[in-house]
């Protein structure tokens, strides 16, 4: 990364008031501080700026894969008004999870490429942020025999690694969340049988077995 565009001393008056404007209003029992970004790991870009959470909600913060957290980082950049390539500058972080999750897609990333060599067959992470998209290839630099990209668009795009002779990067892989509402979630299918044919619940399962209704006088 290049010299550091952003300093705590400028950063911290209009960011501390942000913050704590959103905790107050959403009840969230967090603190927070902002120090100036550290050498964590030597394949790595460093932020300039590392803001850490703490409290008694950080699980709530975490929760979801860090799901609140990234969207109060995001929440800021906006405030800010940090471009795009400047995101990775700023980091919100608790418990160290952001150390930890580079860590991860570290190990990821290593086993994919083994296992693409060995296979020849490309390998495709799930979607990711940028941010992670990066930590992936900046793993795989210095491998040979295989080489990363990224693929697909928006929520989709995703890395994919594949055998340094392919010359197509393969097309995204996308994965669906879930059956759509309204199917899947009958009691029978629920229990592993398919769906009645003829579309009922099992509410009428005894007057099937009784034979027709009886008829009223």
């Amino acid at each position: 990364m290049d010299a550091k565009k952003y300093n705590v001393a400028d950063v911290t008056p209009r960011l501390r008031g942000f913050l704590e404007t959103i905790l107050r209003d959403a009840h969230l029992s967090l603190s927070f501080e902002l120090a100036a970004g550290e050498h964590t790991h030597p394949d790595f870009e460093d932020p300039d700026i590392v803001v850490r959470f703490s409290g008694a909600d950080t699980d709530l913060l975490l929760a979801n894969k860090a799901e609140l957290l990234l969207a109060l980082e995001h929440l800021a950049m906006e405030m800010l008004r940090v471009p795009a390539e400047d995101h990775s500058r700023i980091c919100f972080d608790a418990n160290d999870y952001r150390v930890l999750r580079i860590e991860e897609l570290r190990l990821s990333a290593i086993t994919a490429a083994e296992k693409v060599k060995r296979t020849r067959v490309p390998f495709h992470f799930n979607p990711m942020s940028s941010r992670e998209r990066r930590i992936i290839h900046l793993s795989l630099r210095n491998e040979t025999g295989i080489r990363s990209e990224s693929t697909g668009a928006g929520p989709h795009r995703q890395v994919v690694v594949m055998p340094a002779e392919m010359t197509t990067v393969p097309e995204p892989i996308i994965r669906p969340l879930g059956p759509p509402r309204g199917e899947g979630g009958d009691r029978e299918r629920r229990g592993g049988g398919p769906p009645r044919r003829d579309g009922r619940d099992g509410r009428d399962r005894d007057r099937r077995r009784s034979g027709p209704p009886r008829r009223r006088p």
